[in-house]
């Protein structure tokens, strides 16, 4: 087996793997991309980007609709808040896709650290397979 065929028969069979983490094999051909444990340093209100398997989204009731997405790399996982109209927007691939890129503005406020997206792109990874999301609607 190829390293990415490991990865697929480890995340089929249980779920998760004890190599290394997806992103870290995409990691060499992403530019300009911060990794989720640089995130705590980065400045409030810069532009970003951040890049990951999906692992959650939601889109609770009580939030005007407005979804979050965390984001999990090879470092821990980043946050993106997505306003209503930019959800409806690019609704197929906020819902559908297990590696997304998100550019925005980050809010980095009493230690709370986060992404408004305003930019949102399926992350290309092959036949790279990740950890499932748990979605919340």
């Amino acid at each position: 087996m190829n390293y990415p065929e490991r990865i697929r028969a480890d995340f089929s069979g249980t779920a998760l793997t004890t190599g290394k983490h997806p992103m870290a094999l995409l990691r060499p051909e992403l530019k300009n991309i911060w990794r989720a444990k640089d995130l705590a340093q980065a400045r409030n209100g810069i532009r970003i980007r951040i890049a990951g398997n999906v692992i959650c989204r939601q889109r609770p009731g009580t939030a005007k609709g407005f979804v979050f997405i965390s984001l999990e790399d090879e470092t821990g996982v980043s946050n993106a808040i997505v306003t209503p109209p930019m959800f409806e927007a690019n609704r197929l691939l906020i819902t559908e896709e297990s590696f997304l890129m998100i550019e925005g503005k980050l809010q980095h406020i009493e230690n709370v650290v986060h992404i408004k997206a305003d930019k949102i792109e399926r992350l290309e990874h092959g036949s790279l397979v990740g950890a499932g999301s748990y979605d919340f609607h």
